[in-house]
């Protein structure tokens, strides 16, 4: 049985993880089912956005699989697993269009790190965001501890990472871990929904060089890149139709 459900349509890929009796744990064919899926449609040319859920409304994914993964004991199996992990959600990082994971439940552990591999939280307000890695006596593995830091700054990272605190919605999106919550008298699909085709109605090839330019940032690259990057994104959409269409618009619509 497939532990990832998937979709696309109009250039938008659905993933969900789909084990809530794991309460969405990450077992190793979890990781190689969504490095596979993300690697999959990278190249889709309408391609637009993608969003990450866990099944049901508990738990946006509760971490590793720690039942599975206490199996390998050796210190060449725990690096096999970090590799593995981080190979699953780089593949979510590297993704060349906008990631959006909605925060359906708790995000927990290897849950956060997922959630951080994102470019955007979107949370339910009963959402809890935490890495609570130390609980277990344990660091982040698959690059969630680079990315917490990028997100929240060294001290705040720091805090979080050594008291393995578990922040509700609001006090995530206080410290920036967190984009959007959803108001309470909202379903949270149809938010989630809302947002993906506010992104989605641009067109490809301007989300993908927005994603190029964040990505490069994120990867640390030095002021010049980032503004070589930038002006390749502009070149490209400067001679495309839709900045054509846009600007007859714009023109009619003051004539």
């Amino acid at each position: 049985m497939t532990h990832l459900l998937r979709s696309y349509d109009r250039g938008v890929l659905r993933v969900t993880i789909n084990r809530p009796a794991k309460r969405n744990a990450l077992a190793r064919e979890t990781l190689r089912e969504l490095r596979a899926v993300f690697a999959a449609h990278a190249a889709h040319a309408e391609l637009r956005l993608a969003l990450i859920a866990g099944a049901g409304d508990l738990a946006f994914c509760a971490g590793a699989d720690l039942l599975e993964l206490q199996a390998a004991r050796a210190p060449e199996e725990a690096a096999a697993i970090a590799d593995e992990g981080a190979a699953a959600l780089d593949a979510v990082r590297s993704f060349p269009v906008p990631t959006v994971a909605a925060l359906n439940g708790f995000a927990l552990g290897g849950g956060a790190e997922l959630a951080l591999a994102c470019d955007l939280r979107v949370a339910a307000p009963h959402a809890r965001i935490g890495f609570t890695h130390a609980e277990l006596a344990l660091t982040s593995a698959w690059g969630g501890g680079p990315d917490l830091v990028h997100a929240v700054g060294t001290a705040s990272a720091l805090e979080l990472l050594a008291s393995a605190r578990v922040l509700p919605a609001e006090a995530a999106r206080a410290v920036g871990l967190v984009q959007h919550v959803a108001p309470r008298e909202a379903p949270f699909v149809a938010f989630v929904d809302r947002l993906a085709a506010m992104i989605a109605g641009r067109p490809p090839h301007l989300l993908r060089a927005f994603k190029a330019l964040v990505l490069a940032a994120r990867r640390g690259a030095d002021p010049d890149a980032l503004r070589a990057v930038e002006r390749d994104g502009f070149e490209r959409a400067w001679g495309a139709d839709a900045h054509r269409a846009a600007i007859e618009a714009w023109a009619a619509a003051r004539s």
